[in-house]
Protein backbone atom coordinates (compact mmCIF):
# COMPACT_ATOMS: atom_id res chain seq x y z
CA UNK A 1 0.00 0.00 0.00
CA UNK A 2 2.83 2.40 0.84
CA UNK A 3 4.56 1.63 -2.47
CA UNK A 4 1.37 2.49 -4.39
CA UNK A 5 0.51 5.65 -2.48
CA UNK A 6 4.03 7.05 -2.83
CA UNK A 7 3.99 6.49 -6.58
CA UNK A 8 7.22 4.50 -6.42
CA UNK A 9 5.47 1.14 -7.08
CA UNK A 10 8.52 -0.56 -5.58
CA UNK A 11 8.55 -4.32 -6.24
CA UNK A 12 5.20 -4.14 -8.08
CA UNK A 13 5.00 -5.18 -11.72
CA UNK A 14 2.38 -5.46 -14.47
CA UNK A 15 1.05 -9.02 -14.29
CA UNK A 16 1.72 -9.45 -10.57
CA UNK A 17 -1.28 -10.86 -8.78
CA UNK A 18 -2.92 -11.78 -5.50
CA UNK A 19 -5.14 -14.82 -4.96
CA UNK A 20 -7.84 -13.88 -2.45
CA UNK A 21 -10.77 -16.21 -1.71
CA UNK A 22 -10.00 -18.19 -4.87
CA UNK A 23 -10.06 -15.12 -7.15
CA UNK A 24 -6.86 -14.09 -8.94
CA UNK A 25 -6.55 -10.29 -9.03
CA UNK A 26 -3.99 -9.04 -11.57
CA UNK A 27 -2.16 -5.69 -11.80
CA UNK A 28 -3.23 -4.35 -15.20
CA UNK A 29 -1.74 -0.84 -15.13
CA UNK A 30 -0.22 1.87 -12.93
CA UNK A 31 -1.47 5.48 -12.61
CA UNK A 32 -3.66 4.86 -15.68
CA UNK A 33 -6.26 7.47 -14.63
CA UNK A 34 -3.83 9.92 -13.01
CA UNK A 35 -4.91 13.57 -13.51
CA UNK A 36 -7.97 12.49 -15.52
CA UNK A 37 -11.60 13.45 -14.94
CA UNK A 38 -13.65 16.63 -14.59
CA UNK A 39 -12.15 16.60 -11.10
CA UNK A 40 -8.51 15.54 -11.38
CA UNK A 41 -7.73 12.11 -9.94
CA UNK A 42 -4.41 12.73 -8.17
CA UNK A 43 -4.01 9.56 -6.12
CA UNK A 44 -1.37 7.11 -7.25
CA UNK A 45 -3.04 3.81 -8.03
CA UNK A 46 -2.97 0.38 -9.59
CA UNK A 47 -5.68 -0.76 -11.99
CA UNK A 48 -6.75 -4.29 -11.10
CA UNK A 49 -8.73 -6.85 -13.13
CA UNK A 50 -9.66 -10.43 -12.24
CA UNK A 51 -8.02 -12.99 -14.51
CA UNK A 52 -11.46 -14.33 -15.46
CA UNK A 53 -15.10 -13.27 -14.99
CA UNK A 54 -16.42 -13.27 -11.43
CA UNK A 55 -19.91 -14.42 -12.51
CA UNK A 56 -22.42 -14.04 -15.33
CA UNK A 57 -25.10 -11.34 -15.56
CA UNK A 58 -27.28 -9.42 -18.01
CA UNK A 59 -26.68 -5.91 -19.27
CA UNK A 60 -30.45 -5.33 -19.26
CA UNK A 61 -33.55 -7.40 -18.64
CA UNK A 62 -34.78 -6.56 -22.15
CA UNK A 63 -32.86 -6.28 -25.42
CA UNK A 64 -32.28 -2.55 -25.27
CA UNK A 65 -29.39 -0.18 -24.80
CA UNK A 66 -31.69 2.73 -23.92
CA UNK A 67 -30.11 4.71 -21.11
CA UNK A 68 -26.63 3.74 -22.24
CA UNK A 69 -24.21 1.96 -19.93
CA UNK A 70 -24.98 4.25 -16.98
CA UNK A 71 -28.68 3.47 -17.31
CA UNK A 72 -28.23 -0.27 -17.71
CA UNK A 73 -29.25 -2.90 -15.21
CA UNK A 74 -25.63 -4.00 -15.16
CA UNK A 75 -24.49 -0.60 -13.91
CA UNK A 76 -27.34 -0.03 -11.45
CA UNK A 77 -27.67 -3.56 -10.02
CA UNK A 78 -25.60 -6.34 -11.54
CA UNK A 79 -22.22 -4.94 -10.50
CA UNK A 80 -23.23 -5.00 -6.84
CA UNK A 81 -21.91 -8.52 -6.27
CA UNK A 82 -18.57 -7.60 -7.87
CA UNK A 83 -18.36 -4.50 -5.69
CA UNK A 84 -18.99 -6.59 -2.58
CA UNK A 85 -16.34 -9.15 -3.56
CA UNK A 86 -13.79 -6.42 -4.34
CA UNK A 87 -14.54 -4.56 -1.12
CA UNK A 88 -14.08 -7.76 0.88
CA UNK A 89 -10.73 -8.40 -0.81
CA UNK A 90 -9.24 -4.87 -0.77
CA UNK A 91 -11.24 -2.88 1.79
CA UNK A 92 -10.46 0.82 1.99
CA UNK A 93 -7.76 0.50 -0.69
CA UNK A 94 -10.49 0.71 -3.38
CA UNK A 95 -10.46 4.22 -4.86
CA UNK A 96 -13.09 6.33 -6.58
CA UNK A 97 -12.29 8.36 -9.68
CA UNK A 98 -14.31 10.18 -12.32
CA UNK A 99 -15.44 8.43 -15.51
CA UNK A 100 -17.43 9.73 -18.48
CA UNK A 101 -20.16 7.19 -19.21
CA UNK A 102 -22.89 6.96 -21.84
CA UNK A 103 -26.41 7.83 -20.70
CA UNK A 104 -28.53 7.39 -23.83
CA UNK A 105 -28.68 5.96 -27.33
CA UNK A 106 -30.29 7.49 -30.42
CA UNK A 107 -30.81 5.51 -33.64
CA UNK A 108 -28.25 2.97 -32.46
CA UNK A 109 -25.60 5.58 -31.65
CA UNK A 110 -24.43 6.44 -28.11
CA UNK A 111 -25.78 9.99 -28.02
CA UNK A 112 -25.30 11.48 -24.54
CA UNK A 113 -22.99 11.02 -21.58
CA UNK A 114 -22.10 12.39 -18.18
CA UNK A 115 -19.44 12.27 -15.46
CA UNK A 116 -19.83 9.67 -12.70
CA UNK A 117 -17.93 8.57 -9.62
CA UNK A 118 -16.41 5.22 -10.55
CA UNK A 119 -15.19 2.52 -8.20
CA UNK A 120 -15.96 -0.70 -10.10
CA UNK A 121 -16.88 -0.69 -13.80
CA UNK A 122 -16.81 -2.86 -16.87
CA UNK A 123 -13.86 -2.28 -19.19
CA UNK A 124 -14.31 -0.70 -22.60
CA UNK A 125 -12.95 -1.68 -26.02
CA UNK A 126 -9.96 0.64 -25.75
CA UNK A 127 -8.86 -0.74 -22.38
CA UNK A 128 -8.89 -4.28 -23.77
CA UNK A 129 -7.80 -3.85 -27.40
CA UNK A 130 -6.38 -0.36 -27.63
CA UNK A 131 -8.94 0.86 -30.17
CA UNK A 132 -12.63 1.04 -30.91
CA UNK A 133 -13.62 -1.96 -33.03
CA UNK A 134 -17.40 -2.33 -32.98
CA UNK A 135 -18.53 0.91 -31.30
CA UNK A 136 -20.26 3.05 -33.99
CA UNK A 137 -18.06 5.71 -35.58
CA UNK A 138 -19.01 9.26 -36.51
CA UNK A 139 -20.74 9.34 -39.90
CA UNK A 140 -20.20 13.07 -40.41
CA UNK A 141 -23.77 13.88 -39.42
CA UNK A 142 -24.48 12.26 -36.07
CA UNK A 143 -22.56 13.44 -33.02
CA UNK A 144 -21.54 10.23 -31.27
CA UNK A 145 -20.53 10.07 -27.64
CA UNK A 146 -17.31 8.07 -27.41
CA UNK A 147 -15.57 10.33 -24.87
CA UNK A 148 -13.60 8.40 -22.30
CA UNK A 149 -10.68 8.83 -19.93
CA UNK A 150 -9.97 5.11 -20.45
CA UNK A 151 -8.24 6.05 -23.69
CA UNK A 152 -5.44 3.55 -24.14
CA UNK A 153 -4.91 -0.18 -23.85
CA UNK A 154 -4.18 -1.48 -20.38
CA UNK A 155 -0.51 -2.42 -20.11
CA UNK A 156 -1.37 -5.98 -19.07
CA UNK A 157 -3.15 -6.65 -22.36
CA UNK A 158 -0.53 -4.88 -24.45
CA UNK A 159 2.29 -6.90 -22.90
CA UNK A 160 0.42 -10.19 -22.67
CA UNK A 161 -2.52 -10.57 -25.09
CA UNK A 162 -3.13 -14.04 -23.66
CA UNK A 163 -4.55 -12.26 -20.61
CA UNK A 164 -7.48 -11.17 -22.81
CA UNK A 165 -8.26 -14.54 -24.29
CA UNK A 166 -8.92 -17.03 -21.51
CA UNK A 167 -11.73 -18.96 -23.27
CA UNK A 168 -14.41 -17.00 -21.45
CA UNK A 169 -16.88 -14.44 -22.78
CA UNK A 170 -17.36 -11.18 -20.89
CA UNK A 171 -19.25 -7.92 -21.33
CA UNK A 172 -17.71 -4.56 -22.16
CA UNK A 173 -19.53 -1.30 -21.50
CA UNK A 174 -19.57 -0.15 -25.14
CA UNK A 175 -22.77 0.05 -27.18
CA UNK A 176 -23.14 -1.61 -30.60
CA UNK A 177 -26.67 -0.49 -31.52
CA UNK A 178 -30.18 -0.09 -30.10
CA UNK A 179 -30.27 -3.67 -28.82
CA UNK A 180 -26.71 -4.81 -28.27
CA UNK A 181 -23.73 -4.16 -26.04
CA UNK A 182 -20.27 -5.36 -27.05
CA UNK A 183 -18.51 -8.34 -25.52
CA UNK A 184 -15.23 -10.21 -25.78
CA UNK A 185 -16.07 -13.64 -27.12
CA UNK A 186 -14.39 -16.73 -25.75
CA UNK A 187 -12.81 -17.46 -29.16
CA UNK A 188 -10.84 -14.20 -28.98
CA UNK A 189 -12.90 -12.00 -31.28
CA UNK A 190 -15.57 -9.44 -30.44
CA UNK A 191 -19.31 -9.38 -31.03
CA UNK A 192 -22.36 -7.33 -30.30
CA UNK A 193 -24.89 -9.33 -28.30
CA UNK A 194 -28.46 -8.66 -27.23
CA UNK A 195 -28.48 -6.99 -23.83
CA UNK A 196 -30.59 -9.68 -22.14
CA UNK A 197 -27.95 -12.40 -22.56
CA UNK A 198 -26.09 -13.40 -19.41
CA UNK A 199 -22.33 -13.16 -19.91
CA UNK A 200 -19.23 -12.80 -17.79
CA UNK A 201 -18.64 -9.83 -15.51
CA UNK A 202 -14.91 -8.99 -15.53
CA UNK A 203 -14.61 -5.47 -14.07
CA UNK A 204 -11.74 -3.07 -13.54
CA UNK A 205 -11.06 -0.93 -10.46
CA UNK A 206 -8.32 1.08 -8.80
CA UNK A 207 -6.55 0.50 -5.50
CA UNK A 208 -4.16 2.76 -3.62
Amino acid sequence: KAAIQSGSFDDLFIGDYWVIDEVTWVIADMDYFYNCGDTAFTKHHLVIVPDSPLYNAQMNINNTTSGGYAGSNMYTNNLDSAKATISAAFGDMVLSHREYLTTDVLNGYPSTGSWYDSTVDLMNEIMVYGAYILTPANDGITNIIRHTVAKQQLALFALNPRAINNRTSFWLRDIRNNNQFIHVYKEGNMYGLDASYSLGVRPEFCIG
